[in-house]
């Protein structure tokens, strides 16, 4: 492998952008994702060491003090959320490049670490509307953390210009095949 090179795709929640960093690690085994450290309780069905990797608050705040995390933030209140360095080494080990899918201040938090080595797509909603509606069908919210998502949203899309690259998620297949291109071209340069 040439270079360490680092895929980073981000947006506002609901925007698609899991739906399409999963079909990217099925069709392109030269990535692998990366898995973010959190310290919030696993989901149902979620997997430590697969899904996140799960810590206490306390083990979360002795990594960073150990400078252990290529970026980390609290992202809701008390609800830390990071990246490793060492699973990022552990995907260039492996002959990969990390797809690592977080939220905006952690995708630019890299970027800026990272500087060329580092392709950031921000994934944008059509519309606010569009994005409450995606959010309600989801129905894994309640009316304020509705809100909460939304208000961070539009602080989110504040950034979106800040990225590489934009593409608008109205179309999932057409947005796919824009992040797909995207992907291969920084890989082949």
């Amino acid at each position: 492998m040439a270079a360490h090179k680092i895929i980073i795709v981000t947006a506002p929640s609901g925007a698609g952008k899991t739906t399409i960093v999963k079909k990217l690690l099925r069709e392109m085994p030269e990535l692998a994702f990366s898995i973010s450290a959190a310290t919030r309780s696993p989901r149902v069905g979620e997997t430590d060491g697969k899904d996140y990797y799960f810590l206490s608050p306390e083990e979360f705040q002795r990594r960073i003090e150990n400078n252990e995390f290529a970026e980390y933030e609290m992202v809701y209140a008390g609800k830390y959320y990071g990246t490793l360095k060492s699973e990022l080494e552990r995907i260039w080990q492996n002959n990969q490049y990390p797809m690592v899918d977080i939220d905006v201040k952690g995708a630019l938090s890299i970027r800026e670490k990272y500087h060329g080595a580092a392709l950031t797509i921000f994934i944008q909603p059509p519309s606010l509307d569009a994005l409450r509606v995606r959010l309600s069908e989801r129905g894994t919210e309640t009316q304020a953390s509705l809100e909460e998502r939304l208000g961070k949203a539009r602080y989110e899309l504040s950034f979106a210009r800040e990225f590489d690259h934009i593409v608008v998620n109205e179309e999932l297949d057409k947005a796919y095949g824009e992040v797909k291109a995207l992907v291969e071209n920084f890989l082949a340069r």
